[in-house]
């Protein structure tokens, strides 16, 4: 069919959609029209409802995302930190999706910095957590530690029974980085709760998104990507920046950034952080696939996400005099602390994260602790011998942007694995269902009878 004979035919399929979307309320009166223009109505009525029928129809409740931090001062996990992780992750009150970001998950020194990236550190969380996550319901891996992943970057492929099931193309985006299937079934077992879905690491930065499976087969999954950005040593080394997951759950897409920013509390050190901020907006970008056989969509930055989570080591700091933060957190006056919290002071003056959201924060400072006593900040007067003077800091943040999403708690863990306590949010959010374009609908539907 030429384009000069199929004209006609759109147009009188756009008027329709116009008539139907003036007829949505249920007690609307119908207009009188002259016969000519709702010719074929009765037949375009009956397309519309075939194409519902055909479209996977998903009832979408409220999707409950845990999202949590943790800088873990170079330390390899071990398997007594299971315990800590458990109390963490609050399996208790089990989420239907885990994102976890680490922040120095291999200690920051030349030879990781500089050197190629291995991805010993991240499996081996990888394989903790996934441990823990499926151990509280009676799947344990027998083995975690021994089946190393080749790559830094993985995500979930999806089984073949779902991709045959959903109608819509492109619903799991191409890994990027190819891995043989024996590997992706040792992180993924076939009777585990979770299932790892996207992961990513920058030398030290490590992002870990894991979802129930049971809503792997209910949800359409698609898109899942990853990227990282380097912004530490001379602007473009892997010791600070943040790692980031993309991905689309039904209709609604998803951001993840894990990020740790400069460190330093002298005064100016917050423009470094704002800087690397801006940075990661500038440079953070997904790269989405070409639907239909069209031309591919320019790549998609972290704004133009439906739901944006930012969580990390930001390392902004109190703006008061160490003796003076230690009283207000020995009285737990967390009020009169947030006047000199840093981030906010920076935000509330537009200098980075406008328009961003974050939970109100309730609990002590988490940086930094003792090496010596993990239940004492490190410094203060008598300071031991060689210890750090650091002022004590909320460093560990969960930010979030987007419509739709609204925050359960904000909590910070115990453990002493770190001179950091790990920080923890659970949010609750809505996604949309998924619907196919008007574009498919013309394609895969003979609109008009012969």
């Amino acid at each position: 069919m030429d384009i000069e004979t199929q004209k006609p035919k759109v147009q009188r399929l756009g008027k329709w959609f116009k008539r139907k979307h003036k007829k949505d309320g249920p007690f609307h009166l119908s207009e009188v029209s002259d016969g000519g223009e709702d010719e074929g109505d009765e037949y375009l009525d009956s397309v519309l409802f075939r194409s519902k029928e055909m479209a996977p129809y998903i009832s979408i409740d409220e999707l409950r995302i845990f999202v949590g931090t943790w800088n873990v001062a170079g330390r390899s996990p071990i398997g007594s930190l299971a315990v800590d992780l458990e109390e963490w992750l609050n399996l208790k009150d089990a989420a239907d999706m885990y994102v976890l970001g680490f922040q120095e998950i291999v200690p920051l020194k030349a030879r990781h910095v500089i050197g190629a990236e291995d991805p010993t550190e991240a499996t081996n969380w990888n394989m903790l957590i996934g441990k823990t996550l499926n151990n509280k319901y009676g799947c344990p891996w027998l083995v975690p530690m021994l089946n190393i992943i080749s790559s830094n970057n993985y995500h979930y492929a999806g089984s073949p029974d779902s991709r045959r099931r959903k109608s819509v193309s492109n619903l799991i985006g191409t890994p990027l980085r190819e891995r043989p299937r024996n590997q992706h079934d040792r992180l993924n077992g076939s009777g585990d709760q979770y299932k790892l879905i996207a992961s990513k690491k920058m030398v030290g930065v490590f992002v870990s998104v894991w979802m129930k499976s049971e809503l792997l087969e209910k949800y359409c999954i698609s898109n899942v990507k990853v990227c990282s950005v380097a912004c530490g040593i001379m602007g473009c080394l892997g010791n600070k920046g943040a790692v980031s997951a993309s991905m689309s759950i039904e209709g609604t897409s998803f951001c993840f950034i894990a990020a740790h920013l400069a460190s330093g509390e002298k005064k100016g050190d917050e423009v470094r952080r704002n800087y690397q901020v801006s940075q990661i907006f500038r440079r953070t970008s997904f790269t989405r696939s070409p639907q239909n056989d069209i031309m591919s969509s320019p790549p998609l930055t972290i704004l133009g996400h439906d739901r944006i989570l930012w969580l990390g080591d930001l390392n902004y700091r109190l703006c008061l005099e160490d003796s003076f933060a230690r009283q207000l957190i020995k009285k737990q006056d967390w009020r009169a602390l947030h006047e000199f919290d840093q981030l906010r002071r920076e935000q509330r003056d537009g200098r980075v994260f406008q328009g961003w959201k974050e939970g109100s924060i309730d609990f002590a400072p988490t940086y930094k602790y003792s090496s010596h006593n993990f239940n004492c900040y490190s410094g203060g007067l008598p300071s031991r011998s060689g210890e750090k003077q650091r002022t004590p800091a909320w460093c560990d943040r969960i930010l979030w942007y987007g419509r739709g999403i609204k925050q359960l708690s904000y909590f910070r863990s115990e453990s002493k694995f770190s001179d950091h306590r790990p920080v923890s949010a659970l949010f609750s959010t809505q996604v949309k269902p998924l619907s196919l374009p008007v574009q498919e609908l013309l394609q895969c539907t003979p609109i008009f009878p012969p």
